[in-house]
């Protein structure tokens, strides 16, 4: 089952980002990196071709109220997203969990932020929402993002199809990671 989540006042700070909702403000640094080809192309999106393209998908994910907006401590930049995504696991019947999706600007690849962020999304879902179980998936190309789930603790399941933004079908490997504090 679909847990129900509303990150609205969340807030989670790890050692160099602050994980919170996103703000219209936020606009001029959404764009900056989900225009960059080949972010977005990771996550089963094209790269944002106006700054009224991602306004629109920030006004989703103020809407939506299940992404975060990825900002760097250091200098209260936005640098990409983290998302509890509505999409069920049929493993876990009767218990309720997420998906979790990300992308990051590519100019932050390679220094350990998407596992950090991951972790604390992670330890928040299990902690305080009390979910029993998190799912992610990567399309089967995508070395970086399956380092993440690797990094992240998250078990693999299965090879299955995902159909993405742009109408294409991308081979994918499902994760699932269950609650340590809950037997299941």
């Amino acid at each position: 089952m679909i847990a129900p989540v509303d990150v609205t006042n969340i807030q989670i700070e790890t050692p160099r980002l602050l994980l919170r909702p996103w703000r219209e403000t936020d606009l001029e640094d959404f764009y900056e990196y989900a225009s960059v080809d080949g972010v977005g192309q990771m996550a089963g999106w094209l790269p944002h071709k106006s700054m009224e393209e991602s306004k629109m998908i920030l006004n989703m994910f103020m809407a939506e109220k299940k992404t975060l907006a990825l900002e760097l401590k250091e200098s209260g930049k936005v640098i990409g997203s983290i998302g509890l995504e509505n999409i069920d696991f049929p493993d876990a019947v009767n218990r309720q969990g997420r998906e979790i999706g990300y992308a990051l600007s590519k100019a932050y690849w390679g220094k350990g932020l998407m596992p950090e962020a991951v972790k604390s999304v992670i330890a928040y879902c299990f902690e305080t929402l009390n979910l029993d179980w998190l799912t992610c998936g990567h399309f089967r190309w995508n070395a970086q993002s399956r380092r993440v789930v690797e990094k992240c603790g998250f078990r693999y399941v299965r090879d299955t199809v995902r159909q993405t933004r742009y109408d294409t079908e991308e081979a994918t490997k499902l994760y699932v990671l269950y609650n340590p504090h809950k037997e299941i």
